[in-house]
């Protein structure tokens, strides 16, 4: 049973991934990538398409984020294109809700199915934290989540809490609020490409680095970094 649900992920994944390949690669034209004219023809067409229907296109996107990730799917271009098509405070808030779902699935996937491979790969690794996790797994699952999980894949970060037996609902809570500060960065950073694609004229990284929409997030970001490396050496490095 395990090894069949493998294939069976396995299979969905890819063709998830050939899926949503093969509509970028048939609506993009790539010869054309190098003129910023037709990224300004993409934008038009996404917001007339995304506003054409704005309810219907959020639960399309909102159902494909949540089994991208449930199926190992990496959650950093989700943020972005979230941001571009949905804006900083919408793109945020369908990112945050779905990215938590879909992690709580492959959390429960994993729970359900590969508890004994997961711990036989995670387990020496992660030892020294479990004790931790152990002492309050909403706090330092929250604290782990707000640091960007230790620098570990993102995939593999939704499968950690298996090694202590964490509970569903703190699993969830601490993933969604831990998501939010990173993931309204990134958005917000998808939010500003879509801005400053809209209003240019031609393309030049120095303008779009200086446009408060741009270097405001990545500023942030960096400040979120430093705090994250604070509150590891707190909390993680030295085993309180």
């Amino acid at each position: 049973m395990s090894k069949n649900l493998k294939i069976f992920l396995g299979i969905s994944y890819l063709l998830i991934l050939f899926t949503f390949l093969y509509f970028v690669f048939n609506t993009i034209e790539i010869n054309k990538l190098n003129e910023f004219s037709y990224y300004k023809e993409l934008q038009t067409n996404l917001d007339n398409f995304i506003g054409a229907d704005i309810f219907v296109n959020t639960i399309y996107f909102f159902i494909f984020s949540v089994i991208w990730v449930a199926l190992l799917g990496f959650g950093s271009p989700i943020l972005i294109i979230s941001g571009i098509l949905f804006g900083q405070y919408i793109g945020t808030l369908i990112s945050v809700i779905s990215i938590s779902v879909g992690s709580l699935i492959l959390y429960s996937i994993g729970i359900f199915f590969f508890r004994d491979l997961v711990r036989s790969i995670l387990e020496k690794k992660f030892e020294k934290y479990i004790q931790l996790f152990q002492k309050n797994e909403f706090f330092y699952f929250f604290i782990y989540r707000l640091i960007g999980g230790l620098g570990v894949p993102f995939g593999l970060q939704n499968l950690i809490p298996i090694l202590f037996n964490m509970k569903k609902i703190n699993y969830f809570l601490s993933s969604f609020f831990g998501f939010i500060p990173s993931m309204f960065i990134m958005n917000t950073i998808g939010a500003g490409l879509n801005s400053y694609i809209e209003a240019a004229e031609t393309f030049n990284i120095i303008a779009l680095i200086r446009t408060p929409e741009i270097n405001i997030p990545i500023l942030l970001f960096i400040v979120l970094m430093i705090i994250s490396l604070i509150i590891k050496k707190k909390y993680f490095d030295n085993g309180n």
